[in-house]
């Protein structure tokens, strides 16, 4: 078959552009070396500070009783009444430190919902969630107020940590991972910023020593 003049122009210049190809631009773009400045201070300090500026309310426990003695103030403080807790262990280690109340079973009417998590994410002020959790797909994004409780040694520097962790401890994924990084907002009308539209309007982590 005849090519056409243009047409073998063009092929002389792939021909010649394959034999001298030009270097990559950016060598390390392709590496696994993290795009990120390490952390410059311990990760509790870290989670805490990103924490708060997305409007997380974050508090420091040595201990489960001193948990369920900041849990207990605040629920008086808010006067809430109706907590939402699906997971038993969780319940457990909070009756056997003297936060002793009726859980109700109406995720839609609760007041507030208490999960845990599976890591905290230093660097973004993210907390991890998964479907391999007893509490669920639904709890964190479904109640109006979301309390998670988490340890120490829950917390990772950078997003991959976490995903990492998650591979370590299972034989595979669950088919659902979130971050939950501050309260929901929103600023589709008119770039007003809106909190509380499409998830809780308030997300408090205790985090415990461990």
């Amino acid at each position: 078959m005849k090519v056409s003049a243009s047409k073998e122009k063009i092929l002389k210049k792939i021909r010649q552009a394959l034999a001298t190809p030009v270097p990559v631009p950016f060598p390390q773009s392709e590496g696994n070396e993290s795009l990120f400045t390490p952390a410059v201070q311990e990760p509790e300090v870290e989670f805490a500070e990103n924490f708060s500026k997305l409007q997380g309310r974050f508090s420091y426990c040595q201990n489960e009783t001193e948990l369920a003695a900041q849990l207990a103030q605040l629920l008086q403080h808010r006067n809430w009444k109706n907590i939402y807790c699906n997971e038993s262990a969780l319940k457990s280690l909070l009756l056997q430190n003297a936060f002793a109340i009726d859980y109700t079973a109406d995720l839609a009417g609760c007041d507030a919902a208490i999960t845990d998590c599976e890591y905290l994410v230093a660097r973004t002020g993210s907390i991890l969630l998964s479907s391999a959790q007893q509490s669920g797909r639904t709890v964190s994004v479904y109640a109006p107020v979301h309390i998670c409780i988490a340890y120490t040694d829950q917390l990772v520097y950078d997003i991959k940590d976490a995903i990492t962790g998650i591979k370590e401890k299972q034989e595979q994924l669950p088919s659902l991972i979130t971050l939950a990084t501050g309260p929901s907002r929103t600023a589709d009308i008119e770039k007003t910023l809106v909190v509380g539209v499409h998830g809780p309007k308030e997300v408090f982590c205790f985090l415990l020593e461990r």
